[in-house]
């Protein structure tokens, strides 16, 4: 196979595994894709104080301030907290049905949560007041 050749077969697989296991979230941080492929999530860390029993996603009114959209090693998912603790999140219903939604995403090394499912729109700290939009 001539050099050119096997370039352009380097560069259309790498944007072929790149495009199967891209981020929601284009600049999520707690994302990373691993060299074999695989991907690595992280979610935010557990307060250093006692959190109260968590508020099982299939409960309703657990998620009375909106559902908190993370990213985890089973997808997209959506909890009723942005620790994603057992049994607070479930699977996705982003794009089936309109719900307030806040996107909990890592930039720069800082946790925050932004109104869209994107980093350059309206994001705030975790620390600050929740942001969420009906989607």
């Amino acid at each position: 196979m001539k050099p050119h050749v096997q370039w352009f077969s380097l560069i259309a697989f790498a944007l072929a595994l790149s495009t199967a296991s891209a981020q929601f979230v284009k600049g999520n941080e707690a994302v990373r894709v691993m060299v074999d492929g695989t991907q690595k999530v992280e979610v935010p860390p557990l307060p250093s104080v006692a959190l109260g029993s968590p508020c099982p996603a299939i409960k309703p009114g657990c998620a009375g301030g909106g559902w908190k959209m993370l990213e985890n090693n089973s997808g997209l998912v959506e909890c009723t907290e942005v620790f994603a603790r057992p049994t607070t999140c479930r699977p996705s219903t982003y794009g089936v049905e309109k719900r307030s939604r806040a996107w909990i995403v890592k930039v720069k090394g800082q946790w925050v949560q932004c109104a869209q499912p994107d980093i350059s729109g309206r994001c705030v700290s975790l620390r600050s007041l929740p942001v969420s939009a009906v989607q």
